[in-house]
């Protein structure tokens, strides 16, 4: 089970990018591994995939991002 501050990073996380102006973004799915957020799903461009990972990093508090988002 996760700690109270991974789940916290992670709902942290999904907000940032359920907030995004970017819609594909919103479609990201955020599970807790461990000391990493896994982020999963499929996006248009390497440019958001690369965006999703920066708007996770920035309330990551130090966990480390792993982005296996697909890129169609």
């Amino acid at each position: 089970m996760a700690s109270v501050f991974e789940m916290d990073v992670a709902s942290r996380a999904k907000l940032a990018l359920a907030q995004s102006p970017i819609y594909v973004l919103r479609e990201i799915q955020v599970e807790t591994e461990g000391d990493a957020l896994l982020l999963q799903g499929k996006v248009d461009s390497f440019y958001h995939k690369q965006l999703a990972q920066e708007v996770v990093r920035l309330v990551a508090d130090g966990m480390r991002v792993v982005n296996s988002v697909a890129v169609d």
